[in-house]
């Protein structure tokens, strides 16, 4: 049958869109990991799994996208996360795995008896499948992935490419099943633009914030996370406003639950690659509260996958943060009363900015109000002042911004209400969102201590120049009726200068070797802070080549359990957002060196102790 000529361009145009239709790659559906996978039969589970090529829209639909290679379920959208996988102990599950990338060859992880795989996986070529059966293995806290063997791993920045969206959730639950929980993946995806410009997609659930998943709670609830890191990347997930508990760490082969007497509670906690963690919190008081990866460059505006430098200095929430991060509001208790307060310590702070200093642009301070006095414009401390407080004492801390740019205050570790808690747009309780501090301009905040330890202020707002240029201090609160003594008691404050390659490091604001002088035979405490973007040194304490040892006294201002509490060599690893505390007493006079590093050690302090 001959076309008319009037209709040829339809056809025409009708075949190019049914080509189109035929060759455009299918949307990702973010997983959030509430249903399992597969069906079961009997004693088993049967689950068929292809990889394709996918379209995803790590932030909002229709917003930036990148095509990459998605787990699916056969018959069914693509994930990510992948589909979740989730069964009761002494399940079988028989997998078939097809792959469909027509390019590319994938090695398939994760398929196997937990724990003791070992890691081994099977390779499939384009068009390939296989078909596994095994027993589910012990309860726990998994995860199974897949390598593409195009994907360029030999390291360096301007070749390094990450494919870590093809992953997703193994959990398997105890026979008579687990407590509700929820269960989060990480994910990225990455590639170099340039030598020195990276693009990626930085995703929980498959979705980066502020399209991440909001979520909420109501005061008092129990509420239990399984938290996954399927990336090949660590990170210190930070929790606003409460501490939660660690239940278990694990491993893509293993998992490990903690006996309740060793279970710490945390308001940071670090994921190596490829680590689980199982984890329980209980929010105390109603408001918007955070749980984000504390590395800056994964919770800032440059983690979007097309990021742009307009939003740097925005007060939206949705704008001055991405990547990493989840939201929750917690509602108040029904009839819940309002929170008795005593008379609060009146305290000042002023936010400072001063001539560059080192790599830093600008140096910028938080210097505290002393005896009523103002600090004068260009009196900049590295770091901030040291706010001594007391437990059980309600203190308002009112900040007075004087520079020429806004900023905020996070109260890292301490326990208060939302609204005082630091983060621009979000902090707060429903609409009632706190502002930035503009500049001229001043933010009260009200604290509550219900507990003696080691913590950290630092700024929320344009996290990366603002902290590299010095908006961060160190918080000591005490006992009641307990004095500070600066020759007993000291701070090694963890800091970068200026967001140049590679980071200088600081601590205690300087790079060069600082010495002091300590008494012999008496307890000393030192108190770890790492306030850096993204990285976490070793401390060690040594006497020439011999290795000192001290005590582990607490982690993140919260005490540890006494079986974690002994003598150990004296090495602690804080990473971004950690804060650790140790005892330390000489017994004999000489000179000691407290060193530090990850990759080039230095030696931060000697202590000539007689």
């Amino acid at each position: 049958m001959r076309i008319p000529r009037i209709l040829i361009p339809f056809f025409a145009a009708a075949a190019l869109a049914a080509v189109a239709f035929r060759t455009s790659p299918p949307i990702v559906k973010a997983n959030d990991n509430r249903v399992p996978a597969g069906r079961l039969a009997g004693d088993s589970l049967v689950i068929a799994l292809e990889v394709e090529y996918a379209r995803w829209y790590p932030e909002a639909e229709g917003g930036p996208s990148v095509e990459v290679a998605a787990f699916q379920e056969v018959g069914k959208p693509p994930q990510i996360p992948g589909p979740l996988i989730r069964v009761r102990t002494g399940t079988t599950i028989v997998a078939t795995i097809r792959n469909g990338l027509p390019d590319s060859a994938l090695t398939v992880y994760g398929f196997a008896t937990r724990p003791g795989f070992r890691g081994r996986g099977f390779r499939l070529e384009p068009g390939d499948r296989q078909t596994v059966r095994f027993s589910a293995g012990e309860p726990g806290t998994y995860l199974y992935w897949a390598v593409p063997g195009a994907v360029d791993t030999s390291g360096g920045r301007a070749s390094f490419a990450e494919r870590e969206q093809l992953a997703g959730a193994f959990i398997v639950d105890p026979p008579g099943g687990s407590p509700p929980d929820r269960v989060f993946v990480i994910n990225i995806w990455g590639e170099p633009i340039d030598t020195t410009g990276y693009r990626n997609a930085l995703a929980i659930n498959g979705k980066s914030w502020p399209h991440t998943e909001p979520l909420t709670a109501t005061v008092g609830d129990s509420i239990r996370w399984r938290v996954i890191n399927a990336t090949v990347r660590e990170h210190p997930m930070h929790l606003h406003g409460v501490y939660f508990r660690v239940d278990s760490k694990g491993t893509a082969l293993a998992d490990t639950t903690y006996d309740p007497s060793v279970r710490r509670l945390v308001v940071t906690e670090v994921l190596s690659p490829s680590q689980t963690m199982s984890m329980v919190w209980r929010p105390d008081r109603p408001g918007n509260w955070l749980f984000h990866c504390h590395l800056m460059f994964h919770a800032v505006q440059f983690a979007r996958l097309n990021y742009t430098d307009h939003d740097t200095h925005s007060s939206d929430a949705g704008k001055h943060m991405a990547g990493l991060v989840l939201g929750i509001e917690a509602k108040p208790k029904p009839n819940q009363p309002a929170e008795a307060r005593l008379e609060p310590r009146q305290m000042r702070l002023h936010v400072l900015k001063g001539p560059p200093r080192g790599r830093a642009r600008h140096a910028m301070s938080f210097v505290l109000e002393r005896e009523g006095r103002a600090p004068a414009v260009d009196s900049v401390e590295n770091p901030g002042s040291l706010l001594v407080l007391t437990r059980g004492q309600p203190t308002d801390i009112t900040v007075i911004n004087r520079m020429l740019e806004a900023t905020s205050v996070h109260w890292h570790g301490i326990e208060l209400e939302s609204w005082s808690d630091g983060v621009p747009g979000w902090s707060g309780l429903g609409q009632r969102r706190a502002p930035a501090i503009a500049p001229g301009d001043s933010f009260t905040a009200r604290l509550t201590l219900p507990r003696a330890g080691t913590f950290m202020y630092h700024t929320h707002l344009n996290d990366i120049e603002q902290v590299t240029s010095g908006l961060y201090g160190p918080i000591i609160v005490l006992e009641p009726g307990q004095r500070y003594d600066p020759g007993t008691d000291h701070v090694f404050l963890v800091s970068w200068t200026g967001e140049g390659e590679p980071p200088r490091i600081l601590v205690n604001g300087d790079s060069v070797t600082r010495t002091l002088k300590l008494r012999a035979g008496v307890k000393h405490r030192f108190r770890f802070i790492n306030i850096s973007p993204a990285i976490g040194p070793r401390f060690f304490l040594m006497r020439d080549s011999t290795q000192q040892s001290w005590r582990p006294v607490a982690k993140d201002g919260a005490d540890l359990p006494a079986n974690q509490a002994l003598p150990r060599p004296a090495m602690v690893g804080a990473n971004v957002g950690e804060i650790y505390d140790v005892e330390w007493m000489p017994e004999a006079p000489g000179e000691y060196t407290l060193r530090t590093g990850r990759r080039r050690e230095i030696v931060a302090y000697r202590f000539l102790v007689d």
